[in-house]
């Protein structure tokens, strides 16, 4: 058997054993020398196929201690879509707009059925972080980690965790693209001013107008896209 099939038939294996004994981030796994004798392949596969497994945050290789379940995220994910992005902007693609436009259909699909039915404890929090960029933003910048957590809070009432993740994901990516190209830094004042009226349009209960204004959060972004090249 070739190595790298070899290799990808033990992570198979490996994740096998995950879903068969039901182990969640944070368990331990078997040992090296018992995975060896579990699956019945050399000592290097086993640990050529954890290494991929780590690299995917499938698993946590703790030196000293073991090998764990890992936590399981969509980080891999992340800075594969940025890698993408970078590489393809350098050969004059519009990678960052599809990256961008891939983002902006997903929130704007989704905000009206957040509109319908926003609860008052999701609402107090996108208005808290709403006040937070109006503050950061009287100091010159607002902050990602604000601008993150309104993004992730504003479809917690989807209750859909994965959506969450692949929303937040996109995010990542398009922030850590942009940052490793030097990309100009938003007005701090039009940021806090495009968020605010999202919020005002889910207080209202109006799905229309907060597809409008999710649409000219990022015409703000496309701009600055555009002055950049």
């Amino acid at each position: 058997m070739a190595r790298g099939t070899m290799s990808e038939d033990v992570q198979a294996q490996i994740k096998q054993l995950i879903l068969q004994r039901g182990l969640t981030p944070g368990d331990p796994l078997p040992t090296e020398a018992d995975l060896v004798g579990l699956l019945d392949v050399s000592r290097n596969s086993v640990r050529e196929a954890l290494k991929a497994l780590q690299a995917m945050r499938i698993v946590e290789i703790r030196h000293g201690f073991g090998t764990y379940v890992g936590p399981l995220t969509l980080e891999p994910f992340v800075e594969g879509v940025a890698f993408r992005a970078a590489v393809r902007h350098h050969q004059g693609e519009a990678s960052l707009y599809e990256l961008m436009e891939v983002r902006e259909a997903l929130e704007a699909g989704l905000i009206g059925a957040v509109a319908r039915n926003l609860p008052a404890e999701d609402l107090a929090v996108l208005k808290g972080l709403v006040q937070r960029m109006a503050e950061e933003a009287r100091g010159g910048e607002v902050q990602s980690a604000t601008d993150r957590a309104f993004h992730l809070a504003l479809y917690r009432s989807l209750g859909n965790h994965l959506l969450s993740e692949v929303l937040d994901a996109f995010w990542a990516a398009l922030r850590r693209v942009r940052e490793d190209l030097s990309d100009d830094r938003p007005d701090p004042e039009v940021t806090y001013r495009q968020h605010r009226e999202i919020v005002d349009a889910l207080e209202a209960g109006d799905g229309d107008r907060a597809v409008e204004a999710i649409h000219r959060h990022f015409d703000g972004i496309r701009r600055r896209l555009t002055e950049s090249e």
